[in-house]
């Protein structure tokens, strides 16, 4: 009984830092998550509302105070509405593991592979979309298409995506620096502000990067521009140097929260 009478003494002393611990991990990832969309404003609009009550409370001031109590419940419900596909995005990835899942990233080699890909791809005018998973488990995205389960090489990609075959049309899905299916299919973007000019294609890259942190690269069959799409942003008509130098530094496991750079490149 003595050595565990002494582990219940070291629990108890490690117990605050495990507690202080455990509770900024949280917040933390909480605020990740919610940067990730646009329910990042209703946090803010609560947060001022929360503040505007506090100061309700400790001046006394009875009238606002009444109103904030009456308005109160139909704002939560406001809220609620109104921010539904923002909350229903939190409650995908936190359903899909998105805190504690493992980093998945494809070798320098790889990424090159890609890329020439994309570049011969471009110049023929053919379409592509490879998404790079990352944290978030696309399970669901790779059910929709055909499982291949290949080594990554520029010339499988090419030999898929240059002509009309049956496995042309969707997305291409890399994990584990493998290629693990193709021909899947892409949940499309809820953003209205997206330029006419775009299709499917762009659009379907857009709501991958909304519903995951997935990392989409992006070749256009009309104007032959290869762009970006992560962090529900769309990065448009980038340079191979652009895109090979962005995709090292967003699948790497040690800079993967760094964040695209706003010198030359278009954001949308």
């Amino acid at each position: 009984m003595v050595w565990i009478q002494r582990l219940l003494t070291i629990y108890d002393l490690i117990r605050p830092v495990l507690d202080v611990a455990l509770l900024a991990f949280l917040l933390y990832k909480g605020y990740e998550l919610f940067a990730k969309t646009q329910a990042l404003q209703l946090v803010k609009g609560a947060g001022f509302l929360a503040l505007v009550y506090g100061i309700a409370y400790l001046f006394q001031l009875s009238t606002l105070q009444w109103m904030l109590n009456i308005l109160g419940p139909g704002l939560f419900i406001t809220v609620a509405i109104v921010f539904q596909p923002e909350l229903r995005k939190i409650f995908m990835r936190l359903g899909q593991g998105d805190f504690f899942r493992p980093d998945t990233r494809a070798s320098i080699g790889q990424i090159e592979a890609v890329v020439t890909a994309a570049e011969l791809l471009s110049q023929k005018r053919r379409g592509m979309i490879i998404v790079f998973a990352r944290k978030t488990n696309i399970r669901n995205i790779i059910e929709t298409g055909t499982k291949i389960n290949a080594d990554i090489s520029s010339s499988l990609i090419v030999s898929i995506f240059e002509f009309d075959g049956p496995l042309h049309d969707g997305a291409m899905v890399v994990q584990n620096g493998r290629i693990v299916a193709t021909s899947c299919f892409l949940p499309l973007s809820d953003q209205q502000d997206i330029k006419k000019s775009f299709g499917t294609r762009h659009r379907a890259s857009l709501g991958m990067s909304e519903q995951s942190d997935a990392v989409v690269l992006i070749v256009s069959e009309e104007t032959g521009a290869i762009s970006i799409a992560f962090d529900a942003q769309l990065y448009y008509d980038l340079s191979s140097i652009e895109v090979t130098r962005k995709l090292k530094e967003l699948l790497d496991k040690g800079n993967r929260k760094k964040v695209m750079e706003k010198g030359g490149l278009v954001e949308l």
